[in-house]
């Protein structure tokens, strides 16, 4: 039955992983009545991804904030 409560925990465990992949899950309740469920999969080439996209986006959002200054 504690299975049926949370599907995501069974579905992130049973699914094909990396290797090297990282798993994260959450499980928030407050009350009876609100229950919120997430979980998150990421490589370590999608980490560096994600900072990469970061990065560039931060440079460009600094590269127009210094030509409107002017």
């Amino acid at each position: 039955m504690a299975d049926d409560l949370y599907p995501l925990n069974h579905d992130a465990e049973s699914a094909p992983t990396h290797p090297e992949e990282m798993k994260a899950v959450f499980n928030v309740k407050i009350g009876n009545s609100l229950s919120m469920q997430s979980s998150a999969r990421m490589t370590p080439a999608g980490l560096i991804a994600l900072g990469l996209a970061i990065s560039a986006t931060l440079l460009a959002v600094a590269a127009v904030v210094r030509a409107s200054r002017r």
